[in-house]
């Protein structure tokens, strides 16, 4: 089992940038691939980015393409999201999340964080 902490989010202008952390419990950070997911208010909660185990590979929604980039250290146990170029549309809760499963296989992120607010203002 694993225990996710997020932090980082808070209160940006619009074209700013926030890198959003997320502390993981444990000695087998490692053996777990992460993912960043959100949740806008009056929205269902969706997928952002996942990376694999190494970090060697990653996969982002369309949406977030080119905008966002995740990555990992395994020595310090933690995932980031560093997200640039920010818009109002991306104001959410943002979650992370991990999976002893395939990396690309949201369906099986069963370990889940309390959130971090992200508000993006225009």
């Amino acid at each position: 089992q694993v225990q996710l902490v997020e932090s980082g989010g808070g209160l940006v202008q619009a074209g700013g940038s926030l890198r959003l952390s997320c502390a993981a419990s444990g000695r087998t950070f490692s053996s777990y691939a992460m993912g960043w997911f959100r949740q806008a208010p009056g929205k269902e909660r969706e997928f952002v980015a996942t990376i694999s185990r190494t970090g060697g590979s990653t996969s982002y929604a369309d949406s977030v393409k080119g905008q966002f980039t995740i990555s990992r250290d395994n020595a310090k146990n933690t995932v980031y999201l560093q997200m640039n170029s920010l818009k109002p549309e991306d104001t959410a809760v943002y979650y992370c999340a991990a999976t002893s499963g395939l990396y690309y296989v949201l369906k099986t992120y069963d370990f889940w964080g309390q959130g971090t607010q992200v508000t993006v203002s225009s």
